[in-house]
């Protein structure tokens, strides 16, 4: 299976998504895209034909000009004008390394390549109106439900803690079936 392809596919047929990502790119924020749990909720939804509830819209972008919370609550307020029924977080990668105690990230894929688990770290967007991609471990772990953790939170690392505590919190097994957590 061509896994991109599949992506592609099951978010160019949800008129939801296809909103989020226009409201999204109508922002013109530098290097934006739909990720995390919003993302990995939807694929897992259509592999087990269901629909759990939306947590949170993860939207991120770089922008190392302007790294204020305020900026982010504003860019929030901005979507939820466009879609009010929808509840967004927004974050920019240029201050995200400090949650984790990590180095500066330099563009949003060094942030979603430092999301704690593999299945999350995948983000899309619309560009000239065309679904693009970003998987820096691939898609094979979101498609096979297989949830591990990304390389800075590795049990060698001092944050495979926060992994740990995540994936025992999120408890993914008891909501999708054949989800396979690494502990």
């Amino acid at each position: 299976m061509n896994y991109e392809q599949e992506l592609k596919k099951i978010i160019s047929s949800d008129d939801v998504f296809l909103s989020v990502l226009q409201a999204v790119d109508g922002l013109e924020l530098p290097d934006a895209w739909v990720c995390a749990g919003y993302l990995r909720n939807k694929i897992w939804d259509v592999l087990d034909d269901i629909s759990t509830v939306v947590n949170d819209i993860d939207v991120i972008y770089f922008d190392e000009e302007d790294t204020s919370i305020v900026i982010e609550k504003r860019l929030e307020a901005q979507l939820k004008a466009v879609l009010p029924a929808l509840p967004w977080s927004v974050k920019n990668q240029a201050r995200m390394h400090e949650k984790n105690g990590l180095p500066p990230y330099y563009s949003s894929f060094d942030g979603v390549a430092n999301f704690p688990e593999t299945p999350t770290a995948v983000a899309i967007r619309l560009i000239n109106n065309e679904l693009e991609v970003m998987a820096p471990y691939g898609l094979s772990d979101l498609f096979c439900k297989y949830v591990r953790p990304t390389p800075n939170f590795a049990e060698t690392s001092d944050l495979y803690a926060v992994y740990h505590e995540r994936v025992s919190q999120k408890s993914w097994e008891e909501i999708w079936s054949d989800v396979i957590v690494e502990k």
